[in-house]
């Protein structure tokens, strides 16, 4: 604690590693390092130093290699650091020789990740997925956490499943993260079923998704009112909401936000989120919110949209949304149609988007009026059941109706289209 009571922030030193033989994912920058800083202070820690080591391949010992190991012990001892994280996935006996070369703690960066998802997990189904993937992170890592359970005292790495779960057996374990899938299994049945019945009333599902940071709390509360806390951290949202929203006077939909991605997303976690995650796989669209001021948005729209392929069903309609274009000058925003720019703080460009999420869920749809004979009222359920009525009413001459129809119905009833 400092003198005013505040809990003093955890000092460590940065690591990565830029192997020639890394993919794109696995490799370690200077950007990717300081997107650690980021994730570090998130977690309550302060970057006091960085080391980037290049090369030919990972040391199978130490990773960095021991003279580049020595350098970095000698950097936590100058700066009084407890803690050194990695950029990049260590296994455990690279994690137990770092942390007798360097005399201090070592984390990689999935270690930190699920720290800050420990501490912002607060509904019942977000504590259980993060819960999951910490037990599938710590299990084969289980023997090394036991011979060095003193450092449990607390910290940074040190949230989660507790220091009495850790010292017990493998079986336990495995049997803690069965029944930890029953659990989500059931969340996701109770889903199916709140899924099926926006199916039957005809609700469309817009997702939003995005790297972390880039909005979408934020927009979901401009949209909507939903009064989610939206603060600028990582991963402030775990949680799934969903919200109905009025786009126009013949169009509502649910909004549903989802976590944020990152790149080199631990796949415990991606695994764990399924629950979460299935959200995007039945959307009709999603909505990809872009941070336009972030300097490293082209890298960050590819780490999403390489997760949207990876867990959306394959032709859903994406919608680029540039959030934050109050703080980009005009001539380094895109150029195009495909997309939309908004300020989700000021509220600029809002109309724009209810516009183009209405655009795309009418795609391949169109408006008409019909007029059909009384010997064609099997039709009416037909149009309940497939498309959107709008108007319907009985007529001397038939029954007039004015729905949104798709192309086969189109088709189908064109004969009896009437003007307007």
């Amino acid at each position: 604690m400092d003198e005013l009571g505040h809990a003093a922030q955890e000092k460590a030193v940065l690591v990565g590693l830029n192997a020639d033989l890394f993919t794109k994912e696995e490799t370690s920058t200077q950007k990717s390092l300081e997107e650690l800083a980021a994730l570090l202070e998130t977690a309550g820690g302060e970057c006091v130093g960085m080391v980037l080591q290049n090369k030919h391949n990972p040391d199978p010992h130490s990773f960095i290699g021991e003279g580049k190991a020595e350098d970095v012990r000698r950097m936590v001892e100058e700066s009084g650091a407890t803690l050194v994280v990695f950029d990049n996935d260590l296994t455990p006996a690279q994690i137990r020789a770092l942390e007798e070369l360097t005399k201090a703690k070592v984390l990689d960066r999935s270690a930190l990740i699920l720290d800050i998802f420990a501490q912002r997990a607060k509904t019942k189904e977000g504590k259980l997925q993060v819960e999951l993937a910490q037990y599938q992170y710590y299990l084969p890592r289980l023997q090394i956490w036991n011979e060095t359970m003193g450092r449990l005292g607390g910290g940074i790495g040190t949230r989660g499943p507790g220091e009495t779960q850790l010292e017990t057996d493998r079986r336990y374990i495995r049997e803690r993260i069965q029944r930890l899938k029953e659990e989500l299994a059931q969340v996701r049945k109770v889903r199916a079923v709140q899924r099926e019945r926006r199916m039957k009333n005809e609700i469309p599902v817009v997702a939003l998704v995005g790297y972390t940071n880039a909005g979408k709390s934020t927009i979901l509360n401009k949209l909507t009112g939903a009064g989610i806390p939206a603060n600028n951290r990582l991963f402030d949202t775990l949680d799934t909401t969903s919200r109905q929203l009025e786009v126009s006077d013949t169009c509502r939909v649910v909004l549903s936000d989802t976590v944020g991605f990152i790149a080199k997303l631990p796949h415990h976690l991606i695994e764990a989120f399924q629950a979460t995650l299935e959200e995007l796989e039945y959307a009709d669209v999603l909505l990809h919110v872009i941070d336009a001021s972030d300097p490293e948005r082209t890298d960050h729209i590819e780490v999403v949209n390489r997760l949207i392929e990876k867990l959306a069903k394959p032709g859903t309609p994406v919608i680029e949304c540039y959030n934050k274009c109050d703080l980009v000058p005009p001539e380094e925003m895109p150029r195009g149609l495909d997309f939309v720019c908004v300020s989700a703080r000021s509220g600029e460009g809002m109309d724009a988007l209810l516009q183009k999420i209405e655009q795309t869920l009418d795609a391949g749809r169109h408006q008409a009026v019909y007029l059909l004979p009384y010997s064609m009222a099997g039709y009416v359920d037909t149009l309940h059941a497939q498309a959107k009525v709008l108007r319907c009413e009985y007529e001397a001459e038939g029954i007039r109706i004015e729905a949104i129809v798709d192309e086969t119905l189109f088709g189908r009833l064109r004969p009896y289209m009437q003007e307007a």
